[in-house]
């Protein structure tokens, strides 16, 4: 569904909300690499350390654990990008749509259940790496929308979660 289809159905566009899916692929380069290193560094040092009981053992385990963090951390990142590839969310007068990856679902305000976030939890850099501030959106029919703090203004999409509870709809443009 194109933006001007679903503008008739919810009303005036209001705002939109992008994902940055690029900042997703980078982080996920970034943590893979950080598993190469570990992995590339801790095999050698753990075949060295056979039979002895020093600190290469600890050496090793250290850096074998820091490469499967970073593998694991990677892939999820990898996963997550290419699942929410060119998301978008567009916030109308009556509702919102939500595009991933060429597709779009309009969602008028009374399908949506609950809306919950959460302003993060205090640690350092959480917003940068996308684990600080987070939305969901669910619906009555299930589905659970999950937004991160990838999203550009991430703390305006509480916009829907006024539309909701407060009976606060957004106003189009030009009013």
């Amino acid at each position: 569904m194109r933006r001007t289809e679903a503008a008739e159905q919810l009303g005036r566009f209001v705002r939109e909300h992008r994902t940055d899916g690029a900042r997703r692929l980078r982080q996920a380069g970034i943590w893979l690499m950080v598993g190469a290193v570990g992995t590339a560094f801790g095999m050698p040092v753990a075949i060295a350390s056979v039979g002895t009981t020093d600190g290469a053992p600890g050496l090793a385990g250290l850096l074998l654990g820091v490469g499967l963090v970073g593998w694991g951390l990677g892939i999820w990142r990898l996963v997550q990008a290419f699942r929410t590839r060119e998301q978008c969310f567009d916030i109308h007068e009556r509702g919102f749509t939500h595009r991933v990856a060429g597709t779009a679902t309009v969602i008028p305000w009374q399908d949506v259940a609950q809306v919950s976030t959460s302003g993060g939890d205090g640690r350092p850099l959480a917003d940068a790496r996308g684990m600080g501030s987070t939305c969901e959106i669910r619906l009555h029919s299930g589905r659970r929308i999950r937004v991160d703090a990838f999203t550009e203004d991430l703390r305006d999409l509480a916009v829907v979660h006024r539309a909701v509870h407060l009976g606060q709809f957004p106003q189009g443009r030009g009013r």
